[in-house]
Order: C-alpha cells, then sequence, then structure tokens
C-alpha cells in the first residue's frame, strides 16, 4: 500500500501508526513514504504535537511517551490485553518441549512467551529485549537475539542487519505479530524497518503462526510483508467473523480461536 494520495487527516493517523510503531522519524523519510513534500509533513507533524501525540524536534518527531516506556520497559500498544492473554495461552500449547522457536515482538507474542516458560529444553529466538529478560534467565531456555537497530515501543531489534541475522537458521515454529491482516491485503505493518526482518523470519521457520487479536483483521496498513499464504496457522479470538474465518481457510490458514 502506498502513502500517495492520503488527504491530510488520513495521512497524519499512518503518520502517527508510523511513530507509535517506530519510536521516532525522519522528515524526509517520511516525505519520501507519503509521496509529499517535507513541509507538509512538518505541518502534519505541528498539527499532532498540537493535539498532544509527539514531540517535534529538528528534522525530525519521536513519540511523547517513549523516553519514560522505554525506561519501564514496557511496550506502547498495550490495548485489547484480554483476547491477548488468551491468545498467548493457545499459541503456547502449540509448543512441546525441547524445540526452537522464534518470537517476533509485540504484546501478543509477550504472551506467548509468558506462557512457554514451564517448557524444558528450549531454544528461543527472538528480536524483542523484553522477552529475551523475560526466557533467558530460565535455565531451561537458551536465547538468542539479533543485532540491528531499536525500535522503542516494541523494545525490538529490526532493519536490515537483524534481518541478515536469521540467514541459515531453522527454527520449527515462528509466533509472528502483524499491524493488519485481511484475505485481501495479506500481512501489513505501519511502516517499512520490519518488513526485512518479518520476511527473514518467516523463511527461517518451517511453520508460520500468525497471532492477532480480531480487531487487527479485515484492515490493511501501510507496508506489505506479504500475501496470507506466508501463514499456516492463525490463533485469534472469538470476534472474528464468520466469513473472514472463513476466507482464511478457504485460503489454506488453519485458524484456531482463543
Amino acid at each position: 500500500m502506498s502513502g500517495q494520495g492520503l488527504l491530510g487527516e488520513a495521512r497524519r493517523m499512518k503518520i502517527l501508526e508510523w511513530l507509535q510503531e517506530e519510536g521516532s522519524a525522519r522528515v524526509r523519510a517520511l516525505a519520501e513514504a507519503f509521496g509529499v513534500s517535507e513541509v507538509t509533513v512538518r505541518q502534519d507533524l505541528e498539527k499532532l504535537e498540537a493535539e498532544g501525540h509527539i514531540v517535534r524536534e529538528h528534522g525530525g518527531a519521536f513519540l511523547k511517551s517513549v523516553p519514560q516506556q522505554v525506561r519501564a520497559l514496557a511496550l506502547h500498544h498495550l490495548v485489547n490485553m484480554d483476547p491477548k492473554r488468551r491468545i498467548g495461552r493457545a499459541a503456547a500449547a502449540l509448543v512441546g518441549d525441547n524445540e526452537t522457536v522464534i518470537l517476533d515482538s509485540g504484546s501478543t507474542t509477550t504472551e506467548v512467551a509468558a506462557n512457554l516458560t514451564a517448557r524444558e529444553g528450549m531454544t528461543v529466538i527472538t528480536n524483542a529485549l523484553n522477552i529475551a529478560l523475560m526466557l533467558g534467565g530460565l535455565p531451561s531456555f537458551e536465547v538468542h537475539m539479533p543485532g540491528g537497530h531499536f525500535k522503542a515501543p516494541t523494545l525490538s531489534l529490526s532493519g536490515e542487519r537483524s534481518a541478515d541475522y536469521f540467514q541459515g537458521l531453522f527454527a520449527q515454529k515462528l509466533f509472528l505479530a502483524t499491524a493488519a491482516v485481511s484475505v485481501e491485503a495479506g500481512l501489513t505493518f505501519p511502516s517499512l524497518s520490519d518488513i526485512s526482518v518479518k520476511r527473514a523470519m518467516t523463511e527461517a521457520a518451517a511453520e508460520v503462526i500468525l497471532v492477532a487479536d480480531s480487531s487487527k483483521i479485515g484492515r490493511r496498513s501501510f507496508s506489505a510483508l506479504g500475501p496470507i499464504a506466508l501463514v499456516h496457522t492463525l490463533v485469534t479470538d472469538e470476534g472474528i467473523t464468520d466469513e473472514d474465518r472463513q476466507g482464511f481457510e478457504a485460503a489454506g490458514v488453519k485458524v484456531v480461536i482463543a
């Protein structure tokens, strides 16, 4: 999906979603991504700052809540937590002892991690600092992390260097997060930096398990990872519509309701 042609308010909402995902952004990068002038982006950022969402700085802006959130090792996207906890339990139940799994960053995958702590002989590869800290001290877990660019809202490492780490690795399962998913648009995200690492994760895993609460289904975000065919299993909550469930199953995706 391209940001070009978005009207002012819609574009500002997409820019805010970008900042909520990345933590910060440069004016130049936003102008290029959304196909508008740097002057227009600065005007958008002025409005978002006036609304109290962000703080502008020279050449860019950052999310107002980020410094305190990172110090507290807290994730930014803490909404719909009841279904996310149920999804975490149901997804973790798909993992046995002595497996190698990849855990993507995010609030739902963090719930998966929280339900894996009793497993034995586990190898976990994750780009999420909070998940590494949760599991890394357990004697039955061996935890590996990539390098890369630190993304504050998701407490994660991202970008091309992070993607390169997954070359040649093999895991039985990947627990993947998404911002939006639909049968038509596939898996989409608010910004560009995660696409390469998420693609590398999917290529390193025998089975891709998407963990997404129903509020993300039928939606489309800014940048596309790929079609729904990348996913083997979707773990979601009972809020999924019958139409969406049938659409995913017709595309060959197993749907698990938590």
